[in-house]
This record gives C-alpha cells, structure tokens and sequence, in this order.
C-alpha cells in the first residue's frame, strides 16, 4: 500500500514553481481515488450493502488518505487553498453521511479558475463527476492541470473576444476518467444537491485538442495523398504551435454560442430539436472562429492562420469518422463541410487522392458561414418547425438523407398534429449516412482514431521522438 504523507509546509514564494505531480504526495492521492471510483454506482454512492462492496471502514481510510494528500499538496498551489478547505470538508461530510450521493457545491463554488487565468498556473482538481465523452458516471477524479493564457490571447480576450469565464488548459496527470476521450472540465458535469444560478468556469484541454489533431491529421493527410504546404506541414509537427491554434479557436468558438442572430437558446438546455440543429450550432461556432482567424491574419498574428487549418483539418478528417453514428451531431458538421467545399470545387477526389485549393478555401468557408448565420436571422421569423425545416433542407442541400427518412420525404409524411418535440422521434439515428468517400477515409484511419483515446502532448512528444 502507498505510505500516507503528512501535510508539510512549503512557502508561497515557491508555489508555481514545483510540479504537483512529482511531489511523493500526488501518487498517494490518485491511488486512494482509482481506490474509490470502483466502488461508487453510477450516481457516486456506494452502496455498502452490495455484494463484494466494501465495510465503511475501509472507505473511511481511503478517504481519509485522500484527504491527507490534499492537504499535503494544497500548499504548493495557495491560488487553490479555499478551493482545497472546501474539498476536503465535502469529502468528510460525504463519508459522515455513509457515501450517499456526494454533494460538492460548496467546494465547486470555491473554485474560481477564472478568476486568475496566469500562464502555467497549477491546479490541482478533485471532484465526483461525469467526463463528457469519456466516463458516464460521477466517480471521483483527481485532475493536474496547467493554465494556458499566454500574453497575446489575455489580450485578445480584453479587446475583441470578451469571454471571462472561460480557461484553456493543459493535461499534467489525471485518473482513469480521463484516460478517454474527454477534452473538457466543465462544473455542469460535478455532483451537487441543486445547479448553481450561473457556472464562473468551463474549460477545455487544448493539449489533448492538438495531439489528437495532429496525430489523425498526419494519418489522413498520408491516405489521401495530401500535397501540404510547407506551412501546414510545420504546423502539424508542432504540438505548442497546435495548442495555441486551439486555445483561440476553443475561446471564440466559446463565445459565439451566445453571440449572433439567435433564434433560440444557444446551449439548448432542455431542448429537444432534431440532431442537425445541434450540428449547425456547433458549425456555426467553429466557421465563427474560422471567419475570425482569417482577419487577425490579415492583422499580422500567425495564430490566425494556423487556427484556419485546424479547423478544416479536423472537422473535415477527424470529426465525421469519430465516435458511433447515432445522432453524431459533430459529425454531420464535419460532414457537411467537405460536402460544402466539394460543391464549390475547393476540394476534389481524383485519382484516388484528395487535392484542396488553399487559394479559395478561406473565402468558400466563409460562405458556408454566411449561409447558416442567414438561417439563423431569417429563423427568429419563423415558427420552431418551419425552421426545423428550413434546417433540414440546407443540410439537405449537400448531404443525401437516409432513403427511408420521414423527414426528407417533407412535412406531408409527418404527423403535424404532435407537438414539435413528438416529431423528433421520426428522425433517424443515422439520417445523414456518410458518404461512400467517408466510410472508406472510416476505415483507413479507424485505428488511429481509436489510438487518440487519453493521449497527452506527452504522447506526441514520445512518438515523434
């Protein structure tokens, strides 16, 4: 068993500067939480009553031990230490009151990321929660992460894209929650009694973001017989160059969910609309930071530029062949992309190779931008429906529909005495199958897309070395 540390002091003047994750104390705590998570339900508890589970006592000393390891790294990172006083009182109460639901409000209240977005500033995070494309349960997680808020993007983010709750950050170790396909701590995924009025945080791993980027990217560019630039080629064999392409992309994609001619609630909470609403949204954001990119360009910054490929890259070759085929809303994003430049001749599939005009690209992007931005304003007009519709036949427009979807046959086949959201069941899991170009592109780079699970630009790193 792992030996239990006592708390120690460390001064404040020193704090950044030693990484939490090789202190003796950091392998205590993600050892008594890989403890713990086998034994939480889907909800957190642990049911001590189940067969094989646990006595309290033992769970009581794993806590315990959990505890004296925060306590003992908590003063490297005194930015966190009302966070960590919070934490740890979260964790008593939660094993006083016999590993019920566990309630974390009060700690995920005290953590204010934002608040002090320095580059390279430590956190140390635990908390019982579900991790969006990874762990659907709320088992206990135990998270190292680094700040990344380099001085151009601070000042991008007081002079054009005002977006004060957001936090682009970086991977130093984590649990098995993360050891998947999940880029994103959001305070929406912790386990609390009741949701806060207004969460103060969200953030995004750009690291993660840009190793799998670049490890798909380099995959698809090597089946399709890409010729790259030599600018793009660079690109992708930088992973820094990757990670800050993706911080500005993530943080104007951010924003523009609340930005725009918006005809209905931009996240969509408690909302049920068909996927393809779902996809234009996402769509919208990225063509959103796209359209951005290509101005700070013309401006001089080269992130600009970079944040142009990345997203045609991966919408186009990592998104539409990522993940199952029920409601991949990202997906027919990535879909509908291709699909839009291909029309417009800015890609083409000749001679088993894919060629892509990087003169026009940037301006026919935009232009697939412009058409759903259109859609929006005219859909503030329009009843829910109608502009269900008016979705489903731009989408259409490039992307073939199911032959045996209801919806593509017109709203004469549909049932138009249910309410709205009854007529979402009419649509089908996969009502915009992938083209035959896609489902060979699937298969070719399966492999490395199931290879992407839990990397770190420590991977990337190891592999190019």
């Amino acid at each position: 068993m792992t030996e239990i540390l006592s708390p120690v002091s460390v001064q404040a003047g020193t704090t950044t500067a030693e990484r939490v994750v090789e202190h003796a104390a950091w392998p205590v705590l993600k050892d008594a939480i890989e403890t713990i998570r086998p034994w939480q339900s889907a909800d957190g508890s642990i049911d001590l009553e189940a067969e094989g589970a646990p006595d309290a006592a033992t769970v009581r000393r794993t806590v315990d031990r959990a505890i004296t390891a925060i306590e003992t790294l908590s003063p490297l990172l005194p930015h966190d230490a009302a966070y960590h006083r919070a934490l740890v009182a979260d964790l008593r109460r939660w094993a006083d009151g016999g590993f019920a639901v566990p309630d974390f409000l009060d700690s995920l209240l005290a953590f204010q990321p934002a608040r002090d977005r320095a580059d390279g500033l430590q956190h140390l995070v635990v908390f019982p929660m579900y991790t969006q494309n990874g762990n659907p349960d709320r088992n206990f997680e135990a998270v190292v992460l680094r700040m990344v808020w380099p001085e151009w993007l601070a000042e991008l983010e007081r002079t054009r894209y005002d977006n004060p709750l957001f936090c682009g950050i970086t991977f130093e170790d984590f649990t098995a929650g993360y050891d998947t396909n999940s880029a994103v701590l959001f305070p929406e995924t912790i386990a609390v009694r009741e949701a806060p009025e207004r969460f103060s945080w969200g953030g995004i791993f750009c690291d993660r973001e840009a190793a799998r980027f670049r490890r798909v990217s380099e995959a698809a560019v090597d089946v399709l017989g890409i010729d790259l630039p030599d600018d793009v080629r660079a690109m992708l064999a930088d992973q820094d160059r990757c990670q800050q392409a993706f911080v500005l992309w993530d943080m104007v994609h951010d924003r523009t969910h609340s930005h725009g001619d918006l005809p209905f609630d931009p996240f969509m909470i408690k909302q049920r609309q068909p996927f393809w609403m779902y996809g234009l949204e996402e769509l919208r954001c990225d063509l959103t930071a796209f359209k951005e990119a290509v101005k700070l360009e013309a401006e001089g910054l080269p992130q600009g530029r970079d944040v142009q490929y990345a997203v045609i890259f991966d919408r186009m070759f990592r998104f539409p062949v990522t993940g199952d085929r029920v409601k991949n809303y990202d997906g027919l994003g990535g879909q509908l992309l291709f699909a839009y430049l291909h029309k417009h001749d800015v890609v083409r599939w000749t001679d088993n190779t894919l060629h892509i005009d990087w003169q026009r690209a940037p301006l026919v992007t935009q232009q697939l931008c412009g058409e759903i931005e259109k859609l929006y304003r005219d859909g503030i007009d329009r009843p829910k429906l109608v502009h269900w519709f008016a979705a489903y036949d731009l989408v259409s427009s490039y992307l073939a529909p199911h032959p045996g979807s209801v919806w593509a046959k017109g709203p004469d086949a549909l049932d138009l005495s249910l309410p709205p959201r009854k007529l979402v069941d009419e649509v089908l899991p996969d009502e915009f199958p992938l083209s035959m170009f896609y489902e060979a592109l699937r298969k070719k780079l399966r492999d490395v897309i199931a290879s992407t699970k839990g990397i770190t630009a420590g991977d990337e790193a190891g592999a190019a070395a």
